[in-house]
């Protein structure tokens, strides 16, 4: 199951597999594409995930995008 966040304005989208969590950009319709250069540590738990992805993508926020929320 896709967990689904607004990163500072952008839909990501991030699904646990194989003990690990996977990054996606989630582009509203129903694809997705892999982000490889966040790597998301394997014993993160899901409440952290929205800390965590604020703490990586701080640099984008912007004007009225200041926050990380999970939409579902």
């Amino acid at each position: 199951m896709f967990l689904t966040f607004d990163v500072f304005g952008k839909p990501m989208a991030v699904l646990r597999k194989n003990e690990e969590w996977q990054l996606f950009l989630d582009s509203g319709t129903g694809l997705r594409s892999r982000i490889y250069d966040v790597v998301i540590p394997a014993d993160l738990a899901e409440s952290e995930l929205d800390k965590y992805l604020a703490d990586i993508f701080h640099e984008n926020a912007k004007g009225n995008q200041l926050t990380v929320s999970r939409i579902k």
